[in-house]
């Protein structure tokens, strides 16, 4: 069997600070200041912490049509990004790969997803989790309810951990080249001028 090489993060500690990054968007700027591999996680987590909230805001029967509108394109600019990010950390796994001359052999099966992926489920994750725990808190909700979002906490508890140790043995598993990382690139097309039949018939421009 192949020696795993080191592997350059572990979840339990992604996890953690994707928990911590949560609670303390909530009460400042959503900046962080991580490098690296680190440092794409969290920009990716930043993405879908931004997305969250726009998302609450279309959800809300009493903002305007205009207001609609603006959160609408908020959405998309995000989700454009938030995939970009994904491929961003698949693509920082891949570079690091190469440079420790990791290669899977051609017979080794891929995994449905890629770590990026992965780990675009557990910040989301992390998100419910942080948002579950406020309807478990409110003083303004029903016993009935509060028993409801903490039955729903046991959930997503058990979800977390099975996640996290799936991610690790992906990751464990590629960095011993049991499986190839092939980064999935999403090709979207909503955002592209050139792609989206209603930008570019709107403009009259040609590709």
């Amino acid at each position: 069997m192949t020696k795993s090489a080191p592997r350059p993060v572990e979840m339990t500690t992604i996890d953690t600070l994707l928990a911590h990054l949560v609670d303390h968007w909530h009460h400042f700027e959503p900046e962080h200041s991580e490098e690296g591999l680190r440092g794409r996680i969290c920009d990716l987590h930043r993405y879908n912490f931004l997305l969250w909230h726009e998302e609450d805001i279309a959800r809300s029967p009493h903002v305007t049509d205009g207001r609609i509108a603006q959160v609408k394109r908020a959405i998309d600019r995000y989700n454009q990004l938030r995939n970009d990010c994904i491929e961003k950390v698949d693509d920082w796994l891949t570079a690091d790969l190469t440079a420790r001359g990791i290669v899977a052999p051609p017979t080794a099966p891929a995994a449905t997803e890629t770590p990026g992926a992965a780990v675009d489920r557990l910040s989301i994750l992390e998100l419910r989790r942080y948002h579950m725990r406020e309807q478990i808190e409110r003083k303004d909700a029903t016993t009935e309810h509060r028993q409801k979002a903490a039955a729903r906490m046991v959930v997503l508890d058990e979800q977390r951990t099975h996640l996290v140790e799936a991610v690790d043995r992906l990751v464990t598993e590629i960095y011993a080249a049991r499986r190839p990382l092939r980064v999935f690139r999403q090709m979207k097309m909503y955002n592209d001028p050139t792609m989206n039949p209603y930008l570019y018939k709107a403009s009259g421009r040609a590709a």
